[in-house]
């Protein structure tokens, strides 16, 4: 498949997977690729991972997990790839193969129904509603709180749902996204810093961090640029990012994070908890910590803004390389 054929089905991917997300019913019926990625994971876990094992055996079987796990699921997408690679049906199904592996509609559908328990129902209701998308405890979360987990991961996301799946399939077709989403999956049930993971999820935590890095970069400019179109502030974005992104705990989360803290005038992250376990993490961006649901109102505009900036960037793309 041509390059220029890859960033068309990368566009069209993100426009339909926006435009309907992915079905509730297909997800019941037959579930969902991250599930059946998780699936794999957790049998190969199960079998392969011991808390007692020595560092050093811990990262070898840690290693031979992982590379089962992408080889398992990269076949699977390379047959897909050549097998929706004839004619006009086969390219729609390759879009909507490609559309499981973005995430723009149901992490916005999350993140409001934050604002919404808050408005409407109360504290109580927005800790359950953020449970949803979020691994601290909620319980420890004022409304303030609440708020301001829904806007992390809501950066966050943005960048390791959206832009990195996107960013991949743009430049390494169907078998990329799958890949990136398959080491992604890995590192969010073993990249954990704790003893039971902290050898054998080595190195997918460190893979992710790889794959990640242009991704959260570009997601970081696309805030950046979304900032300006809805009368936020581009310049306070690009000042958190120069100033904060760097001091986050992770290498990645910080670019986005930074970025939709200035351009809202909030400060994100800091210490937070984690089930009991608090995380001494740095501040992103200098201006209030008292987030509402008002301000998750006001980043899902910004992330739209984003969303709408990225199919743009891919267009520009497709057309020059027309010519």
């Amino acid at each position: 498949m041509q390059h220029v054929s890859i960033a068309e089905v990368a566009l069209a991917a993100l426009l339909v997977e926006a435009a309907i997300g992915y079905p509730a019913f297909l997800y019941r019926a037959i579930g969902h690729p991250v599930t059946w990625m998780g699936a794999l994971l957790a049998t190969l876990e199960s079998r392969f991972n011991r808390a007692t094992l020595p560092v050093g055996r811990g990262r070898l079987l840690g290693v031979l997990t992982l590379s089962v796990l992408l080889g398992v699921t990269g076949a699977a997408a390379v047959t897909l790839d050549w097998g929706f690679s004839f004619g006009l049906i086969g390219t729609g199904l390759l879009v909507l193969a490609a559309t499981s592996l973005l995430a723009q509609r149901s992490l916005h559908d999350h993140v409001r129904s934050v604002a919404d328990a808050l408005d409407k129902d109360g504290l109580a209701a927005g800790r359950r509603a953020v449970s949803m998308i979020v691994g601290r405890n909620p319980d420890r979360l004022d409304e303030a709180g609440v708020a301001r987990a829904a806007l992390e991961s809501l950066a966050e996301n943005f960048s390791d749902g959206i832009v990195a799946p996107a960013f991949w399939l743009a430049v390494a077709g169907l078998p990329g996204a799958v890949l990136y989403k398959a080491t992604n999956t890995a590192d969010s049930m073993i990249g954990h810093r704790t003893p039971r993971y902290a050898a054998f999820g080595w190195a997918a935590a460190r893979l992710d961090d790889m794959i990640n890095l242009p991704a959260s970069r570009l997601a970081a400019i696309f805030l950046v640029v979304g900032a300006a179109v809805i009368g936020a502030s581009p310049a306070g974005a690009l000042r958190a990012v120069w100033r904060d992104a760097s001091h986050h705990r992770s290498p990645n989360a910080g670019w986005p994070e930074a970025a939709m803290a200035g351009a809202l005038g909030l400060k994100l992250a800091g210490p937070r908890v984690y089930g009991d376990e608090t995380v001494d993490d740095a501040f992103m961006g200098d201006g209030r910590r008292d987030a509402t649901a008002a301000d998750i109102h006001r980043a899902l505009r910004l992330f739209r803004a984003a969303c709408v900036t990225s199919w743009l960037l891919l267009l520009a793309i497709i057309l020059i390389s027309r010519g």
